[in-house]
């Protein structure tokens, strides 16, 4: 089964989609206020020179004894106290405030005694002009950071398209899967047009593409030539096998044969090796209990290995491949670990499990590797990376383990379905 990809592109089109946003807030809250600052200091200075230069006519007039036009006068109701305070202070000053219900502009200077004379000019419109103003910011501000969204979301989901396929890519190598490449059209030189240059996306795609063929180059390279050694040995086995059955009997006579059949035993378990590299096995299915299989297994090791079936169920497997996969656990429980051996059978459940020290670090992290053994332990790794590969070929699972109180432990799930 293909591992699910965790949704990290995901992640990464959000972050992108929230990076997109703060800046495009930022950039329009910065013009935003530019904008209104300058355009509010112009209308407030043309204003507030509208209303001093009425304040100039008022003051002339004032002094002239001329009555005073509409919105002037001395200590004028309305006249905000700061202002007053101003003017009567000797200062001329302006200050926007509400009269009336409306906004105004105060323009005020100093009068006879202890009063200040005031103007007042309708500063409605000025006040709308910037109303308008703020709220066009707004919504120009909002459709800008939309259609910048709308495009930094096309341009980062394309990116992190191409970046899932690859990952996926990946863990399909990962599997297993060495015929899997990502083909960006950009890193193929049939398709890629002069104006869409490699990106960093292409280069990831193309070493990944570049590393799944060279290590396809050498792992078939590795199974032909275990394959071509394997069937090299065979004749000169054979003959060396029938030179040692003419030999007379005696103890250097059986040193002889018992060599010769352990590389009997080694070429063949090479050759399975290569078939199962090479997919070429084929299931034969049929209907089996588990539970006499086990048993059959464990008698045709002629080994003292307990058998416990705790539920028995019936399968749709191959048993002859069954077989082979239970034969080795329980030949590698003997070998390399102590009794008592415990097969047990709790439906499609099958483990394996002896007393020992248990399997080494790395073979319980990475598996069974062939031709690698550690702490003195005999053998060349065949036994257990045959029952993984004839295990896959069930569609079954094989997992090694510690007890956790001494021991290695095998289970294999034979599928129900």
């Amino acid at each position: 089964m293909r591992p699910a990809l965790p949704q990290w592109s995901g992640t990464l089109a959000a972050k992108a989609a929230a990076f997109i946003t703060v800046m495009c807030c930022a950039l329009a809250a910065l013009l935003g206020v530019l904008v209104h600052v300058q355009v509010t200091n112009q209308t407030v200075g043309q204003a507030r020179d509208q209303a001093l230069q009425r304040l100039t006519q008022a003051a002339e007039r004032y002094e002239a004894g001329d009555a005073l036009k509409r919105g002037g006068g001395v200590d004028p109701p309305g006249l905000p106290p700061p202002l007053r305070n101003l003017a009567v202070s000797g200062d001329r000053g302006t200050m926007v405030a509400d009269f009336e219900g409306r906004p105004t502009m105060w323009a005020a200077g100093p009068a006879d005694g202890d009063r200040a004379l005031a103007v007042a000019v309708d500063y409605s419109q000025q006040a709308r002009t910037i109303a308008g103003l703020d709220r066009a910011i707004l919504w120009s501000s909002g459709l800008a950071i939309g259609a910048t969204l709308l495009v930094g979301a096309f341009a980062v989901t394309r990116v992190t398209r191409r970046l899932h396929t690859t990952a996926l890519v990946a863990r399909r190598i990962s599997a297993g899967d060495l015929d899997a490449r990502v083909n960006d059209p950009r890193t193929d030189p049939r398709t890629k047009a002069p104006a869409r240059p490699q990106d960093e996306v292409a280069a990831v795609a193309a070493a990944l593409d570049s590393m799944a063929s060279s290590l396809q180059g050498k792992l078939l390279a590795e199974q032909r030539f275990t394959a071509d050694v394997a069937h090299e040995l065979r004749t000169p086995l054979t003959g060396l096998h029938a030179a040692a059955e003419l030999l007379p009997p005696g103890r250097p006579t059986e040193l002889v044969r018992d060599r010769v059949a352990a590389l009997r035993t080694l070429t063949e378990d090479l050759l399975e090796i290569s078939r199962l590299d090479t997919g070429r096995e084929r299931l034969e299915l049929d209907t089996e209990q588990l539970g006499p299989l086990a048993e059959r297994v464990v008698r045709g090791a002629g080994s003292d290995t307990e058998v416990r079936v705790v539920r028995d169920v019936a399968v749709e497997t191959d048993r002859r491949r069954l077989e082979r996969v239970l034969g080795n656990l329980v030949a590698n429980a003997h070998k390399h670990g102590r009794g008592p051996v415990v097969v047990t059978v709790d439906g499609p459940v099958v483990t394996v499990r002896d007393h020992g020290d248990g399997f080494p670090e790395y073979l319980v992290v990475h598996g069974p590797q062939r031709f690698r053994t550690e702490g003195g332990a005999k053998g060349h790794g065949l036994g257990l990376t045959i029952a993984l590969g004839q295990a896959e070929v069930l569609g079954a699972r094989l997992e090694f383990a510690n007890a956790a109180d001494g021991g290695a432990v095998a289970t294999l799930r034979v599928p129900t379905e």
